[in-house]
């Protein structure tokens, strides 16, 4: 009997184990790493615009226009600019989802801490309007 118990406890440790580990870093496998922004600079066209945080630069060469940028804690800093037109910077606030919360909870410390450290737990606004003026 001692030895079922046991044997009973050891299932149910390696089956809770099991389910832990595939709820770690969840934000990941539902939104992943990547997100698409786009920039908007209307009326103004044709405008080019780089996009940059801590994980990379992008670039929108025919601005209105979107690009896959890499999420990131860090904020994200867009340059536009275009012949006759002053050139205009504008920093994008970074911000964390709701969902990375609910893996504290559920996956844990190591779930939140893949999310974030991929920057699958962080979002950014889905458009970027950029005015630019006449110089």
């Amino acid at each position: 009997m001692f030895c079922k118990l046991i044997s009973q406890k050891t299932i149910t440790s390696i089956i809770i184990a099991a389910s832990l580990t595939t709820l770690t870093g969840c934000a990941s496998i539902v939104s992943g790493q990547h997100q698409a922004v786009s920039v908007n600079t209307a009326p103004v066209k044709e405008a080019k615009c780089s996009l940059e945080n801590s994980k990379g630069k992008w670039y929108v060469s025919n601005a209105p226009g979107s690009v896959m940028v890499n999420r990131s804690y860090s904020d994200m800093r867009v340059t536009c600019e275009k012949n006759g037109y002053k050139k205009t910077e504008k920093t994008v606030a970074s911000s964390t989802k709701p969902l990375v919360f609910g893996n504290v909870l559920f996956g844990g410390p190591i779930g939140a801490g893949v999310d974030i450290a991929d920057g699958a737990a962080y979002d950014y606004p889905q458009e970027i309007r950029i005015p630019l003026e006449k110089a």
